[in-house]
C-alpha cells in the first residue's frame, strides 16, 4: 500500500529502511496496513539528558536498568520526518488493525504524528488531529513528541537571511562562515557514477558512523547497505554536498528535493577536520544558498538540536507519539511520567517564557 500522507521524503528512501533495515529493528510491511518496526527500546531513550544521565548512575543500576528495555513496536519508519499514514485507511480500521497487528509488543507507538504542521497538507493534519481524538478515547497515552526545524525560503539571500538575526548572532555566524572560504563544495546527485564506487562509499558510511557514535542518542544505527541503496538511487532526486579541504573530505550531508522542499536527512563528518571548519553551521547556510537557488519552499533541518538550530534562524512544528501499553497497570504507571519523555516540549516552554 502506497502511505503517502505526511510523507516528505522519496518513496525510494523508504524502501530503502524496509530492505535494508538499522541494526536490531524487525521490519514489517503488509499489503493492507502500514510499515511498522518492533525493537527492544530503552525507555531513557528520550528522556532529558540531565535525567537520563542520573538515573544511569543510581546503584546497581547495571542489573535492574535491563528492566526499563521494553519490547516496543513503533509504527511509522526511523527515515521520515512524520509517520507514515494511508487515506486508504480509516482511522477506526488503522486502530483495530494495530491491535490485531502488535499484540506481542509491550508498548505500541504511533511516532511523530504532525500537529497543525505548515509542511503539510489540510488533509494529512486533520486525518492526524482525527487518529490523536480517537487514539485518546481508547486509552493511548498521548506524548509530546520533537520539535521539527524548519525554514520558510522567503529571503532572497544569505544577507537578507542573517539580517533578520540578532547582532551578537549575525557576528558570531559571519565568523564561523569564514571557514567557508577555505573549503570546495561539490553538490552531487544521488545515483552519479562517483557512488559506484565502494571504497569511497565506506569512507562515507564512516564518516556517518562518527557522528552517530558522539551523539547522545543511539537508537537507529543505520547499515552500510542502506547508504549504499541511499547513494546509488538515480530516481530520488537526492543531493549530496561535500566539503573539501585541499585533498580531504572534512563531511558531508545528503539532502532530498522533495515536495518542493529541501529536506536535511544524514551528515559524516571527519572529526575533528569538522569542527575546525564550524561545519555544522557552514552547512545550513550551505543549504539555505542552494534552496533559494532551486526555489524552494523550505528548508527542513530534522528533528536533532533543536537549541542550535532557534540561534540558526529555524522555525519548528511539534509532533505527538500515541503509545499502546499492553499492560494496564504499566499503562497507569507510564502515564504519570510521561512528562520525562517530553524533553522538547519543554525546552519549547522554557524558551517561550523567556522570550515573554
Amino acid at each position: 500500500m502506497q502511505t503517502n500522507l505526511n510523507q516528505l521524503e522519496p518513496q525510494s528512501l523508504v524502501d530503502a529502511f524496509l530492505k535494508h533495515p538499522p541494526q536490531n529493528f524487525n521490519v514489517q510491511n503488509y499489503a493492507d496496513f502500514l510499515p511498522f518496526f518492533s525493537t527492544d527500546f530503552d525507555l531513557l531513550t528520550t528522556l532529558d539528558t540531565p535525567v537520563r544521565q542520573r538515573i544511569s548512575k543510581l546503584p546497581a543500576y547495571a542489573y535492574w536498568g535491563k528492566l526499563l528495555h521494553l519490547s516496543t513496536c513503533f509504527i511509522g519508519t526511523t527515515v521520515t520526518e512524520y509517520s507514515l499514514l494511508s487515506p486508504a485507511l480509516a482511522v477506526d480500521v488503522l486502530l483495530r488493525k494495530l491491535k490485531q497487528n502488535v499484540r506481542k509488543n509491550t508498548l505500541t507507538i504511533i511516532k511523530d504524528l504532525p500537529i497543525n504542521s505548515p509542511l503539510l497538507s489540510t488533509e494529512e493534519n486533520t486525518y492526524s488531529a482525527e487518529l490523536v481524538c480517537q487514539s485518546e478515547n481508547q486509552g493511548f497515552i498521548t506524548v509530546e513528541g520533537q520539535a521539527l526545524a524548519y525554514v520558510p525560503i522567503d529571503f532572497q539571500n544569505r544577507a537578507e537571511y542573517l539580517a533578520r538575526l540578532s547582532r551578537s548572532r549575525r557576528k558570531n555566524l559571519n565568523r564561523k562562515l569564514k571557514s567557508l572560504d577555505l573549503l570546495r563544495v561539490e553538490v552531487l546527485a544521488t545515483g552519479d557514477s562517483r557512488f559506484a564506487n565502494a571504497i569511497f562509499r565506506d569512507q562515507l558510511y564512516q564518516l556517518y558512523f562518527a557522528v552517530y557514535q558522539q551523539s547522545d542518542i543511539h537508537f537507529d544505527l543505520l547499515s552500510p547497505a542502506f547508504f549504499d541503496a541511499v547513494l546509488q538511487d538515480v530516481q530520488a532526486e537526492g543531493r549530496v554536498f561535500f566539503y573539501w579541504y585541499e585533498e580531504k573530505l572534512v563531511g558531508y550531508n545528503i539532502c532530498y528535493i522533495h515536495r518542493g522542499n529541501l529536506v536535511d536527512k544524514y551528515i559524516g563528518f571527519n572529526y575533528p577536520l569538522a569542527l575546525s571548519f564550524n561545519l555544522y553551521f557552514v552547512s545550513w547556510f550551505v543549504n539555505l544558498d542552494y534552496a533559494v537557488q532551486q526555489g524552494l519552499k523550505f528548508y527542513i533541518a530534522g528533528w536533532t538540536d533543536p537549541e542550535v538550530k532557534a540561534q540558526l534562524g529555524a522555525k519548528f512544528t511539534f509532533t505527538r507519539h500515541l503509545v499502546w501499553i499492553q499492560q494496564p497497570a504499566l499503562r497507569y504507571v507510564l502515564g504519570k511520567f510521561k512528562h520525562l519523555f517530553e524533553a522538547d516540549a519543554h525546552w519549547h516552554e522554557q524558551k517561550q517564557e523567556s522570550s515573554t
